[in-house]
C-alpha cells in the first residue's frame, strides 16, 4: 500500500466537550473583548468608506507602481492606493493607471491644492504622463457603502440560516450562524485593535470567510445528523463528539491546504492583497475552530428533541432532510 500523509489518525477518540469552559468559554470572552475593542477603538477605514479621489492616469512608459508610490510620499494627503489597468483593447504602447487618494486626517475630501500637487509630482516623474479622467467620492457615498456592507452581511447571514434550518434543524441553524457571528466579530476586532486598514476588500474577505465556515460546519452537522438516527439511546454529547472525531481528518486537510494557499498570498501578493488575504486567513483558523468547538456545543446546550424520530435505517429522517444541497 502506498505511503499516505495523514493529519489525524483513522480513528480518534477525543473529547471535544472535556475543556469546554475553555474552549467554549473563551470563544464568547474573545467575540465580547473583540465587540468591546471595536466599539472603542473603530475601524481604520480606507478609501472606499471615508472618500477619495480617484484619478485615472494614462503614459506611453512602462508603469512601475513603486516608483508612483515613491513619489507621492511626502505629499498632505491621505492613504494611497495604486493599481494598475490592463485591458486588452489597449495599444502596447498605452499604460494605464488608477490612483486613489484618500482625504488627508480632519478633511472631508481631497482639496483642489491637494489634487494639484499629486498630478504635479506624478507629471514630474513622468513628463509624457496625462490624466485622462478625475472622479471624487463623498463622505456620503461612503457612508453608503458601509451600510451596503452591513445589509450584504446581514442577508447573508439570514439566507444561512434559513437554509441550514432547512437542511437540518432549526437549533443547527442557530448554532450555525453565531459561530459564524464568532469568526467574523472576531475578524473585524483584531482589525480594530491593530487598526489595519478595513476597506471594501476587507469586506469581500468577511463574506468569504461566513461562506468558508457555514462549509466546514455543514459536514460536522450531516455526520451528526446521520449518527442521530444510527445511535438513538447514545447520549447526544457523545453523538456529537462522535461525529465531529470522524470528520476531523476531513477537516484538518481542508483548512490546512486552504492555509498554505492564502498564506502564500499573504507573504508573497503584495501590499494590495495583504489585508485580504490576512483576513481570510484568520476567519479559515477561526472557522475551523468554531466548526469544532462552538456550533456544536450551542446546539448542546439549547438540546434536540430526539422522540420523534423513530429509527428506519435511512441517514436522514426530518421532512427537509431530501433537499438537495
Amino acid at each position: 500500500m502506498a505511503w499516505r500523509l495523514r493529519l489525524a489518525p483513522e480513528k480518534t477518540n477525543i473529547d471535544f466537550f472535556r475543556a469546554q469552559w475553555i474552549t467554549f468559554g473563551g470563544s464568547i470572552a474573545l467575540m465580547l473583548i473583540a465587540l468591546i475593542v471595536w466599539a472603542m477603538m473603530g475601524l481604520n477605514f480606507g478609501i472606499d468608506f471615508k472618500g477619495g479621489t480617484t484619478i485615472r492616469t494614462e503614459s506611453p512608459t512602462v508603469i512601475d507602481v513603486g516608483a508612483y508610490r515613491h513619489v507621492l510620499e511626502g505629499l498632505e494627503v491621505g492613504d494611497v492606493a495604486i493599481t494598475e489597468v490592463f485591458d486588452p483593447s489597449f495599444r502596447p504602447d498605452q499604460h494605464v493607471a488608477m490612483i486613489r487618494i484618500g482625504a488627508a486626517d480632519g478633511v472631508e475630501e481631497v482639496t483642489p491644492e491637494a489634487l494639484a500637487s499629486v498630478q504635479a509630482a506624478l507629471v514630474q516623474m513622468d513628463p509624457q504622463l496625462k490624466v485622462t479622467s478625475t472622479e471624487t467620492v463623498g463622505p456620503k457615498v461612503s457612508g453608503e457603502l458601509v451600510w451596503s456592507s452591513v445589509l450584504a452581511m446581514t442577508i447573508t447571514s439570514v439566507s444561512i440560516m434559513l437554509y441550514i434550518w432547512m437542511r437540518f434543524e432549526w437549533q443547527f441553524a442557530v448554532g450555525g450562524v453565531l459561530a459564524l457571528l464568532h469568526d467574523v466579530f472576531i475578524t473585524i476586532g483584531i482589525f480594530a485593535l491593530f487598526q489595519l486598514k478595513f476597506d471594501l476588500t476587507i469586506v469581500a474577505a468577511l463574506l468569504t470567510i461566513l461562506g468558508y465556515s457555514i462549509n466546514d460546519t455543514v459536514v460536522v452537522f450531516d455526520r451528526l445528523r446521520e449518527n442521530l438516527v444510527k445511535y438513538k439511546t447514545m447520549p447526544l454529547r457523545d453523538v456529537m463528539n462522535l461525529s465531529v472525531n470522524e470528520t476531523l481528518s476531513r477537516t484538518l486537510m481542508t483548512s490546512i491546504t486552504t492555509l498554505i494557499a492564502v498564506g502564500s498570498m499573504m507573504v508573497f501578493g503584495g501590499d494590495v492583497i495583504r489585508g485580504f488575504s490576512f483576513a481570510i486567513f484568520m476567519g479559515v483558523l477561526l472557522g475551523t475552530y468554531s466548526s469544532v468547538y462552538v456550533a456544536k456545543n450551542i446546539v448542546l446546550m439549547i438540546g434536540l428533541d430526539r422522540s420523534d424520530k423513530p429509527k428506519t435505517g435511512k441517514p436522514a429522517d426530518h421532512e427537509f432532510a431530501n433537499i438537495d444541497a
